[in-house]
């Protein structure tokens, strides 16, 4: 996942490709609490691991639920059913930004009794719960505000059930106050319990998700339209046993939309989406619908979709959205690819969403050049008139997963300009690895991918500067001295001499080299420690005067760059592998100062030596990279000289970030 404070995504090209979808949010948040209400033990498979199911797990394991997860991102989880009955009667509950969370809990918490706290995040405590709030308290619970009346935080105390009269709940808001009555009221359904929704119910196809699952965990709700709902006599939850958690069809629509814009016309090879597919439970499948009118060409299974471009530009459509209150998101993003204006209604549920959706995409899209009319409940966007029109923008994302993920996709406009995303890592409330994704599938002109080389003698601090900028940005890291020291290490291994250039260069060539975090893996085995000894940078200073060595690794390390940038260090990265670079950094301090950082590291490590002895070392090494045939290290000549004698790494880091922010267009 990205964590960055910003993600420059550079103009991308075309897309083509598979990816599949993290579990559906709305529907893991709803099994897991319905898998707690229950008797028995229910495992859970497919399960989204986000932020949004991370603060319904901590809520139920607060209450008393026993959880078990595996698999390396805890896909599956094992959760042990109350059966109805609260273990814990008193707790105080963070439910973040989850609406899917709050609401169904407060709901089920409410009715079981208990002593309770429900808050959140500042923008929780903006969005209303008043309905449900007037609902529950029809019911004789007790339920107090502890801010702004009609909004979160929540305390709960313990009431005296009415269960004799129809409950009256708005439907006109949000669909989730109805959906946590109807998950709650089962625990207490010892007559038969109505609910009568007042006003026109949007979101329907939510509703229909929790019918499904309620039935799925033996409750049968029995529905008069979508006006009644009834709750039959003697209801209890029982534990399927297993169940299997569908794709996101919400996360679906920004690769279906990726398909439409930039996939192939050939029908394929085009983007191929894994997880949900024509059998989804999920109204936003619909999306596909809305694509189609706009002009993707879209196939389906049972389980997968596959889209590419049919007509371009994209049609422009007007439509209710109340079906796809989500994915109609990516339609406003959609429409800066249209033929003419487009408008979005019914949508007035955005504005009470994880920010003002409708005021946030009004603003955004209009920085990118469209026309932009917002009402009550409508969008109506026009997109720039011709690709000059289109402007170069920061997306400001308002801490909603949703505005970060839809306008990723203007990358692809027509001016080639690049797109920067304010606060990417807000995509972990649904999909953590979404911009990973995103790249895996799209492809960009090798030059519009940025670089940043670092170049410098040994122990000038380059790789640690390096590794802190590719963080910071969001950017892939390139050693590119590991890959000589690992050379050297295979070549040794091998039984080639390091002064065999021609063996060397062959075992070079054929290195299986792999990356995973900071390990540095020979084939299947682990040498990040061997390859990090004194002896091991010698030979890699040895190797590196080779110039078949040299360029055996080229392509190699060339092959590093991709999106959505990276950071190379090395002695020449920015005079031979990428004279292209956007921004070029020689690093040095003086030897001395070098030869005192290097014995701190290796009194650390309990290796004596003298700092003396260090600085003789460095000095020669430093002559012979200099002094080599092929490649020399020196400075490139547009490079930014930067000695860090007596600077720390984060003020190294800052000038690094200051230079790199003048070269973009932001």
């Amino acid at each position: 996942m990205f964590d960055s404070e910003y993600l420059d995504i550079p103009p991308l090209a075309s897309a083509g490709g598979a990816v599949r979808l993290p579990g559906s949010k709305s529907i893991s948040n709803r099994v897991l609490l319905l898998a707690a209400l229950s008797h028995g033990q229910t495992t859970v498979h497919d399960l989204l691991a986000s932020d949004d199911t991370a603060v319904m797990l901590a809520a139920l394991k607060q209450l008393g639920c026993t959880v078990a997860k595996s698999g390396r991102n805890g896909e599956s989880a094992v959760i042990g059913g109350l059966g109805g009955q609260l273990v814990q009667r008193k707790a105080t509950l963070f439910m973040g930004n989850a609406g899917t969370a709050m609401r169904p809990l407060t709901a089920a918490l409410a009715l079981l009794g208990g002593e309770f706290e429900l808050s959140g995040v500042p923008r929780m405590h903006e969005r209303p719960i008043a309905d449900l709030v007037d609902a529950l308290r029809q019911l004789g619970c007790s339920i107090e505000y502890l801010g702004n009346e009609g909004f979160p935080p929540l305390r709960l105390l313990p009431g005296q059930l009415k269960l004799d009269q129809p409950i009256h709940v708005r439907g006109d808001v949000s669909s989730q106050f109805l959906t946590a009555l109807l998950m709650a009221l089962p625990l207490v359904a010892r007559r038969a319990i109505r609910v009568e929704v007042i006003g026109e119910l949007i979101s329907r196809p939510y509703i229909e998700i929790t019918l499904n699952l309620l039935k799925r965990f033996g409750i049968q709700i029995e529905r008069d339209g979508w006006q009644r709902f009834t709750i039959p006599a003697g209801s209890q939850y029982r534990s399927p046993g297993e169940i299997h958690i569908e794709g996101d069809a919400s996360s679906a629509s920004y690769f279906i939309a990726l398909g439409a814009i930039a996939g192939s016309t050939d029908g394929q090879n085009g983007i191929e989406i894994m997880g949900v597919g024509a059998d989804s439970i999920q109204g936003d499948i619909r999306f596909i619908e809305a694509a189609r009118m706009m002009g993707a060409k879209i196939d389906s299974t049972p389980n997968s979709l596959h889209i590419s471009r049919g007509i371009w530009p994209l049609k422009a459509i007007e439509l209710d959205c109340n079906h796809i209150p989500d994915a109609a998101m990516t339609l406003a993003v959609m429409a800066l690819y249209a033929d003419g204006t487009t408008m979005l209604r019914n949508i007035g549920s955005w504005r009470v969403k994880e920010t003002d959706r409708i005021a946030a995409m009004a603003c955004e899209l209009q920085k990118l050049g469209a026309t932009v009319e917002e009402g009550a409940d409508y969008l109506k966007i026009t997109p720039p008139r011709q690709a000059s029109a289109w402007k170069c923008a920061a997306i400001h994302t308002y801490d909603d997963h949703r505005i970060a993920m839809c306008f990723s996709l203007a990358a692809f406009n027509p001016a080639e300009l690049p797109v920067r995303i304010l606060d990417p890592k807000c995509v972990a409330k649904t999909f953590p690895d979404y911009f990973e994704a995103l790249f895996s599938v799209t492809k960009a002109k090798t030059a519009d991918i940025p670089v940043i080389c670092i170049d410098g003698p040994t122990a000038s601090g380059k790789g640690t500067l390096a590794a802190l900028t590719a963080h910071r940005l969001g950017y892939h890291y390139l050693d590119s001295g590991a890959l000589y020291r690992l050379s050297a290490f295979a070549a040794s291994r091998a039984g080639v001499a390091l002064d065999d250039e021609d063996g060397v260069a062959r075992i070079a060539r054929e290195l299986p080299v792999r990356f995973a975090g900071c390990s540095i893996f020979l084939g299947e085995e682990d040498v990040s420690k061997a390859i990090r000894t004194e002896a091991a940078g010698m030979a890699a200073s040895r190797i590196s005067a080779h110039s078949q060595v040299r360029t055996a690794l080229m392509d190699l390390q060339r092959s590093f760059r991709e999106l959505p940038g990276l950071v190379a260090d090395g002695r020449d990265m920015g005079t031979v592998v990428f004279p292209d670079a956007s921004l070029k950094i020689y690093l040095t301090a003086s030897a001395l100062h070098r030869a005192e950082r290097r014995h701190k590291q290796l009194i650390s490590k309990e290796k004596p030596t003298t700092i003396a002895a260090i600085q003789l070392d460095l000095e020669a090494r430093d002559a012979r990279d200099m002094s080599r045939q092929a490649a020399p290290l020196k400075p490139a000549d547009n490079a930014r000289l930067l000695d860090n004698s007596y600077l720390s790494i984060e003020k190294s880091l800052d000038q690094v970030i200051e230079w790199w922010q003048g070269t973009r267009p932001f």
